[in-house]
């Protein structure tokens, strides 16, 4: 019922109170970071059908870093000198997202707004917390049982002290939802690994573990990670709801910045 309303809201909005439509909005482009895990793509599609259900109306196209097709750069080419607002579908602020992303668009001919990464943000914590209440987490309501409790927040890693910190503030947001220490740990680059959170939680009592898996979809460090989970971990976040509604939260308060100008008119200018 609330998708349906929220359809209906968006076919509204594209028309004004005289009857006439409103001018095309920007573009959203999902910028990703591509995979040679086959799962990473169909799962980042079905991700998109679900943003498009949300907001019908709306121009969404999928743009990949690397190893997927399309490219970030083959998807602006095709915009030609349009709006677009570029929306990563990644959890931190990284590398990616300073660098790549923004290096990216200032050689197009589109305009284009570049948003935040997608974490931290209460609605990613909402995401985590139903995959891990769909892979069987409850929270324990005796006191005793919580102390031996805490999840692990499973994520991919980078040198970027500004991911890590990100990483960080959305292990505390997590753990504000289900009452227990959720510590942040890594797949690749950064400190702790999965194996040494853990081994750290059953140190100080908590042998009652769980893994949040930090992950848009399906791939090599997700899998790693899952392995190394004692007890229950959940499943990437996936085409969850709150993901799709993240990923237009962010496209609206970016389409309220002014654009970008295109590589052409720089050049005439």
């Amino acid at each position: 019922m609330n998708r349906i309303g929220t359809s209906l809201a968006g076919q509204l909005g594209l028309v004004t109170l005289n009857g006439r439509r409103r001018p095309a909005p920007p573009a959203l482009v999902v910028v990703a970071h591509g995979s040679r895990d086959p799962r990473a793509l169909s799962t980042v599609r079905e991700l998109l059908d679900v943003v498009r259900a949300l907001r019908p109306g709306l121009p969404v196209h999928l743009g990949h870093i690397e190893l997927n097709t399309p490219l970030l750069p083959d998807t602006l080419a095709a915009l030609g000198t349009g709006e677009a607002v570029l929306v990563p579908l990644l959890l931190s602020r990284g590398y990616h997202v300073k660098r790549d992303i923004p290096d990216m668009a200032a050689r197009a001919a589109a305009r284009t707004r570049l948003a935040p990464a997608l974490g931290p943000h209460p609605l990613l914590a909402e995401a985590l917390h139903a995959r891990l209440a769909e892979a069987g987490w409850r929270t324990p309501a005796d006191g005793a049982t919580r102390r031996r409790s805490a999840v692990v927040l499973a994520a991919a890693g980078s040198r970027d002290p500004d991911s890590r910190a990100g990483t960080a503030r959305t292990a505390r947001l997590l753990a504000g939802r289900l009452g227990v220490p959720v510590v942040a740990a890594y797949a690749t680059t950064a400190a702790p690994t999965v194996p040494e959170a853990v081994a750290a939680l059953a140190a100080r009592g908590r042998d009652r573990v769980a893994v949040a898996s930090c992950f848009t979809a399906p791939g090599r460090f997700a899998t790693e990670c899952a392995q190394a989970a004692p007890g229950i971990v959940s499943s990437p976040l996936g085409a969850h709801e709150a993901m799709a509604r993240l990923l237009l939260h962010r496209y609206d308060e970016t389409a309220a910045t002014p654009a970008h100008p295109a590589a052409s008119e720089l050049a005439s200018a």
